[in-house]
């Protein structure tokens, strides 16, 4: 969508200014939550802004992974006549060891399919309720409405379920595990046999059907083995993301309006090889003026109502740049009195403090943020900017 300065200005009536990223010049006054207008305004400036997971209707923030399909099915082992030898004995006894495994992992893929089913009706369950909570959120509702909160409970045990579901599948895996040792043992032995004394030629004729037979079982019970991992990655790592958008989903439940996915899902992880930038020194805003605030909040009047303009600009920070950090800058205005200038700082500290938590309830690393405080000779009030790294 397209978002027009007027608009902006519109915005600064719920108390915050999103302010523009890199690339912008710095002497510009951008609107904020004292709702003044920027000093250098184009009538015709417009500014592209992608639409948020939160202001996309109808479409869920987060679909079930796709789960295997294949339904595993065996061919049994060819029969064969004996020829009564010793070697004949030993084939035989190796045909039947190989059906007793192929009943044992044709048992675990009749599991698996059921597992399946189970694991997809429960998520459709906690999308169903998740769905109902968004769907209220979309259209405005009350702070904290305690049906709300009842179904954002629901949705917790909901998403527990599929969490357990996870858990079955990690203990089918390690059956079929076991099973599939077995299966490359017996295709060792049914190998090993052609060295056996005393055989006629129709036992290495059926040695040979065997050995077929074994290796084509072996390479299904591998494929079983590599399509349930993969389900089982999948799922975990939806669960994970799925929690941490509940938590994002208390937060607007607490605020009564929808905002979008966890911003944990919208950065990339931290590395050993990658290091966090240091924090900003105290006192870099008043001296670093290069630097641009992502996010200016004043804090001029009571419950300043900051959390949704917030999200929207920290999300498309990070669309831009998912390994952003973030530096929470409590800015208090400069004060002739020691006693005033004191208390001034000490209310910017614990409204930084505040958006900090806001933050992190959004789901963004508290890794990937830095607080300071700092004096300026331009904040006429309590001020909190958020600037991008």
């Amino acid at each position: 969508m397209t978002v027009s300065f007027h608009s902006l200005r519109r915005l600064a009536a719920v108390g915050v200014g999103v302010l523009g990223l890199a690339g912008c010049s710095t002497d510009s006054l951008w609107p904020s939550l004292s709702g003044e207008p920027p000093a250098s305004q184009g009538s015709g400036d417009r500014i592209a802004i992608k639409p948020s997971a939160g202001e996309i209707s109808g479409q869920p923030l987060n679909a079930p992974p796709q789960l295997g399909s294949t339904n595993f099915q065996f061919t049994p082992p060819q029969p064969g006549q004996p020829t009564g030898t010793f070697v004949g004995q030993k084939v035989d006894q190796l045909r039947q060891d190989l059906i007793r495994l192929q009943g044992s992992v044709s048992a675990q893929n009749a599991s698996l399919q059921q597992m399946r089913e189970q694991t997809v009706l429960n998520a459709m369950n906690y999308h169903s309720t998740v769905a109902s909570i968004e769907s209220r959120l979309q259209v405005g509702t009350t702070p904290g409405n305690p049906q709300l909160v009842d179904g954002w409970a629901r949705a917790q045990r909901e998403l527990e379920i599929v969490n357990a579901d996870i858990g079955q599948m990690n203990g089918l895996a390690n059956r079929v595990s076991a099973d599939a040792a077995l299966s490359t043992y017996m295709l060792e032995s049914v190998r090993a046999a052609y060295g056996l004394s005393g055989a006629v030629e129709e036992d290495h004729r059926q040695l040979s059907v065997l050995e077929d037979d074994t290796n084509q079982t072996v390479v299904l019970v591998d494929r079983l083995l590599t399509e349930l991992s993969d389900d089982i990655r999948r799922q975990s790592s939806y669960v994970a993301t799925e929690r941490q958008d509940l938590n994002a989903l208390a937060v607007a439940i607490k605020h009564g309006e929808l905002f979008g996915t966890s911003l944990a899902n919208r950065t990339i992880p931290q590395t050993s090889f990658a290091p966090a930038p240091s924090a900003a020194p105290r006192g870099f805003v008043a001296q670093g003026a290069e630097r641009r605030p992502l996010v200016v909040i004043r804090f001029d009047r009571p419950n300043v109502q900051y959390e949704q303009p917030l999200y929207s600009a920290v999300s498309r920070a990070l669309e831009r740049r998912p390994d952003a950090f973030f530096d929470v800058v409590a800015v208090s205005p400069q004060s002739a009195s020691s006693g005033r200038a004191a208390l001034d700082t000490n209310a910017a500290r614990r409204n930084a403090q505040g958006v900090m938590r806001a933050l992190t309830d959004m789901g963004l690393p508290t890794s990937r943020i830095a607080l300071s405080a700092t004096t300026a000779s331009d904040a006429s009030t309590n001020e909190v900017r958020i600037f991008v790294r």
